[in-house]
């Protein structure tokens, strides 16, 4: 990875020297900050005046450009007393993650001494003792002792830059390899780490490294203080371990090795509610924690993963160069990853994108049976499938074709497989967070208990035996109306993702972005689709994507369709419980008087729970004696 090196500290340290000779060893360019001062401050600190912090300010901007444009086209260092803190933060302005520092530090009369033997600067030693007054020695920099001879100077840092991995990545499963891979091929130098288990898991990292020649220059540990001590600091670790416990036990592991300001990504499908709860406790031991969401498999972890990171928003910028620069890339070719929000909000997405997920999957394995059961092989379904590309093309639709045209022997694969749908608990977290916030998506909590049910195997088995209906299926459907009912439903299901997304952002206070939530969706993941890119415009002018006109004009159109889809369904035995879910749940939110009335009056029959009247204008409680 390319980057700035920056040399700094009070004047007569040997910045330049230094400098000079580390750009030499490096072979990239070296610039002198003091050349690129205005004529107002050359004339203040020859006329024996410092300068304050407004002469400054112009100047580092000139050097931060500098470092922008050469950056462009390789490493440089550059000499520059950037003794305050705000300073270097202007210095590194948007280059955070391709800044080095290295401080030549030394004592005032060492310093004094030299500054006295020199005739060639245009600042005389009176002025250092301000520099020494306002010098806030930085933490994060490689220290060099002034009293070394500039060969030895030159030695150590050398080390130190060559030494340290830019980025470190904890967990090698398939997603951790693959991560490792992409970030190794877009030029990071990363240190990789892997437990190791006498008899199971040996040299997982060294094996991993040796596998694959982009991983040449990637340091590999199974040792958790070797791993931590090989990272820049502040060091930037990525966990890909399993959800749940496991990440604490990781934590606590890894406290010991760390210090302040260092960051851990958890890039795993964590709870939100649990990622919140990390968050304040790293936070009150100096350690920055960002909960991301990482969607796209294992390919798209090795390509471009869509990437969904919240948390601290100055402890992403630190890290913002890696995560973008994997991410990938939407139709403009910008990365399918951004700050989210705070706290667990960056898990919650993930959470309501695999939400989402469920039910995109549900609906086509609902499609399938529908087309099924009108006398289509797997192949001339996969066929029509094909043919939905241009107006309903997604990744799950692609991906469904595949599945459906792949065969073992003279038979179709799918139709071996044991009916029997597992999940890992995001559905069921997304059908909890649902119930906790009052919004009702129904369709993914139908989606996730079609999997539950489809697990009951051995019951559905016995109950099949009892009430089995010999009836052969007649479903009375046109092609273009099962893609009708399908699509109408998507937006359904699209409706209900975003709503909860946008109710958890006002009941969290998170200021989430849905348009933006919706661009980095539209490559990269498992959800993304040509009507994910519809909804990044749609997105912006509305919180209700039910509301935009377009949409309107495809509810109205569909709407017939999957009446007749749903019910032609019920009337033969097939099971759709997303596709009747999305009428049925349209049918209630555009109901203007709807049977709650009833439940109101049960309520306070019972109970004395009250109700409210539509003859009331000042919206009281009443209670009636129903006997």
């Amino acid at each position: 990875m390319k980057k700035v090196i920056f040399i700094i500290g009070v004047a007569g340290c040997g910045k330049s020297t230094i400098g000079k000779l580390l750009a030499e060893e490096l072979h990239i360019p070296f610039f002198d900050g003091d050349d690129f001062h205005s004529e107002n401050n050359l004339k203040k600190m020859s006329g024996g005046q410092a300068l304050n912090d407004e002469d400054r300010q112009g100047w580092l901007e000139t050097l931060n450009d500098l470092a922008k444009k050469q950056l462009i086209k390789n490493s440089c260092v550059i000499a520059c007393s950037a003794l305050k803190q705000k300073y270097r933060i202007t210095l590194s302005d948007t280059l955070e993650n391709q800044t080095k520092w290295v401080h030549l530090s030394g004592s005032f009369e060492q310093i004094l001494e030299r500054m006295n033997s020199r005739t060639d600067h245009f600042m005389p030693s009176e002025l250092l003792k301000s520099q020494f007054d306002i010098l806030e020695k930085p933490r994060e920099a490689i220290q060099i002792d002034s009293s070394l001879s500039p060969e030895n100077s030159i030695k150590i840092i050398k080390k130190e830059l060559m030494n340290t991995s830019d980025f470190g990545l904890f967990g090698l499963g398939v997603m951790g390899k693959s991560l490792c891979r992409n970030l190794a091929n877009n030029g990071f130098k990363i240190s990789m780490y892997n437990r190791h288990v006498e008899g199971v898991e040996e040299n997982v990292a060294k094996n991993f490294k040796d596998e694959y020649p982009e991983l040449s220059n990637a340091a590999a540990f199974d040792d958790i203080s070797a791993f931590v001590k090989s990272l820049q600091q502040p060091r930037k670790i990525m966990l890909m371990v399993n959800a749940g416990k496991t990440i604490d036990f990781v934590l606590e592991d890894l406290l010991p090795h760390l210090s302040k300001n260092d960051i851990i990504i958890d890039g795993g499908n964590s709870n939100y509610v649990n990622t919140k709860e990390r968050f304040d406790y790293l936070k009150t031991k100096g350690i920055h924690f960002i909960g991301t969401g990482v969607s796209g498999g294992e390919e798209g972890a090795l390509r471009g993963p869509s990437i969904m990171p919240g948390g601290d928003l100055a402890a992403y910028k630190s890290v913002q160069l890696f995560l973008e620069t994997i991410a990938a890339k939407d139709q403009n070719n910008l990365p399918c990853c951004t700050y989210v929000g705070p706290e667990g909000s960056g898990h919650f997405i993930k959470m309501v994108h695999n939400g989402i997920e469920y039910a995109e999957m549900q609906l086509l394995a609902e499609v399938c049976t529908i087309l099924e059961s009108t006398a289509k092989n797997p192949d001339e379904i996969a066929n029509i499938l094909e043919t939905w590309k241009d107006n309903a093309n997604s990744y799950l639709l692609e991906i469904t074709i595949d599945i459906l045209r792949k065969k073992e022997g003279d038979d179709w694969l799918v139709k071996k497989i044991l009916d029997k749908a597992a999940n890992k608990g995001t559905g069921n977290w997304t059908t909890i967070a649902s119930a906790e916030l009052g919004v009702p998506s129904t369709l993914i909590a139908s989606a996730l208990f079609a999997r539950y049910t489809s697990f009951n195997k051995g019951e559905r088995l016995a109950n099949n035996e009892i009430y089995r209906n010999t009836k052969k299926a007649k479903v009375d459907i046109a092609i273009d109306e099962v893609r009708e009912a399908y699509q109408f439903a998507r937006i359904i299901n699209h409706y209900q993702g975003f709503k909860l997304i946008y109710e958890a952002s006002n009941a969290y206070s998170w200021n989430l972005n849905l348009s933006e939530i919706a661009r980095i969706w539209t490559s990269g993941c498992i959800i993304k689709s040509s009507l994910m890119k519809d909804l990044v415009d749609i997105l912006k002018d509305t919180k209700n994507i039910l509301n935009n006109p377009r949409l309107v004009e495809s509810i109205n159109q569909y709407k017939p369709s999957v009446k007749k889809v749903v019910s032609q369904c019920v009337l033969n035995d097939l099971t759709v419980p997303c596709l009747s879910e999305s009428i049925q749940f349209f049918n209630g939110i555009t109901t203007a008087y709807s049977s709650a009335n009833i439940i109101q009056a049960q309520r306070d029959y019972f109970g004395a729970h009250t109700y409210q009247r539509l003859d009331d204008v000042k919206v009281k409680s009443h209670h009636t004696n129903w006997k």
